[in-house]
């Protein structure tokens, strides 16, 4: 995206201005703000292997995305906020414990970031992944912000086992939502209230993993007491993102991964060292999953994507279609979010139902 004439014309001047401010990294600061701050600052913190320390925190945070916006409305961040990015999807944003934060904070842009828009939004912070805003396609990426006086913060989901390349897939999702509960919890001295939400993340998810069966037990865990009925193996999963000359899916890497593996159910893309990849139909067919779960965004509704699913003539004899075991989760439950927790709740009580039947 080019910039605009009057956006270019403000550059260095925003970006002088915006270099002081930084990202609250190494600013000098007057005595009586040094005193306030001396209780908790400076605190330096370890973010995808590179170490920063923060003198203060953020105050003029902009985020890519919707989980990422939400990761911070969970923690109660929406007064450090400038602003998030985010694409009209269409799910649900009203019921999540966090709505309000949609209501407090400016919603810059419908496109993924770019330097304008941090400018702009004088910006001291942007928090995005590598391929969730940060990408050197773009241009937006840590090193030419930092060019500009702003700091960056990177989705731990999506972090990159080396320093280039596409590589992606450094930690679980889940493990990396609680990481970046606690580490933004310490750049914005706000660690109590990441701790609360980890613990409560942490037994949500423990409470429905405790009803998954083991394999051929109905009743819980494996080894738990069964209810008389045989729970069966693990049943396979197929997440279709979208695509109809080829799917596009979830590998071991993928956030879905996590989330499915942790709802019981056993991915049959989990052999493909990646991230987000594309496949064969006749892969899907070959490995004919027992359940197909959807992932809603976008301009192709869930709905619609199911009936393609449904109307497909190489899929008519796949499990999943034949017995209509069609499950659909939103894009913000599927990526590094606080939707995650519920969502692996959601996912096991229907694949337990699917071990039952």
């Amino acid at each position: 995206m080019r910039a605009p004439r009057t956006t270019v014309a403000l550059l260095a001047a925003v970006s002088a201005a915006v270099s002081l401010a930084g990202c609250g990294a190494k600013v000098s600061e007057s005595p009586a703000e040094e005193k306030a701050a001396s209780g908790h600052y400076p605190v330096t913190i370890e973010n995808c292997g590179v170490k920063t320390t923060y003198d203060k925190a953020p105050q003029r945070v902009v985020t890519n995305d919707v989980g990422i916006a939400e990761i911070m409305f969970a923690l109660g961040l929406e007064d450090h906020m400038a602003g998030y990015v985010a694409p009209d999807y269409t799910q649900d944003r009203e019921t999540v414990p966090w709505a309000d934060g949609y209501k407090k904070v400016k919603w810059l842009s419908k496109k993924a970031i770019a330097k304008e828009i941090a400018l702009d939004a004088r910006a001291d912070l942007v928090f995005a992944g590598w391929n969730y805003g940060f990408g050197e396609g773009s241009g937006v990426t840590p090193d030419s912000l930092k060019k500009l006086g702003i700091g960056s913060y990177v989705l731990s989901e999506s972090c990159r086992n080396g320093t280039t390349g596409t590589s992606r897939g450094v930690m679980p999702p889940l493990e990396a939502l609680y990481t970046d509960l606690e580490t933004l919890g310490k750049i914005f001295d706000v660690e109590d209230r990441a701790k609360k939400l980890t613990d409560e993340f942490r037994k949500q998810v423990a409470e429905a993993q405790a009803k998954v069966p083991g394999d051929g037990d109905a009743g819980g865990k494996a080894g738990g007491k069964a209810d008389g009925k045989a729970g069966g193996k693990r049943p396979t999963v197929f997440l279709y993102d979208d695509g109809q000359d080829k799917p596009f899916t979830a590998g071991a890497y993928a956030g879905a991964h996590d989330i499915i593996t942790k709802a019981g159910g056993d991915n049959i893309a989990k052999d493909l060292k990646d991230t987000w990849v594309t496949v064969g139909w006749e892969t899907v067919v070959d490995r004919d999953p027992d359940v197909i779960v959807i992932n809603n965004y976008g301009s192709v509704t869930a709905e619609q994507k199911k009936e393609f699913l449904k109307s497909y003539p190489p899929l008519a004899n796949v499990s999943a279609v034949k017995n209509d075991r069609i499950f659909v989760l939103d894009y913000v439950d599927l990526v590094e979010s606080p939707r995650n927790p519920a969502a692996i709740a959601a996912l096991a009580g229907y694949l337990k139902g699917v071990r039952s039947s």
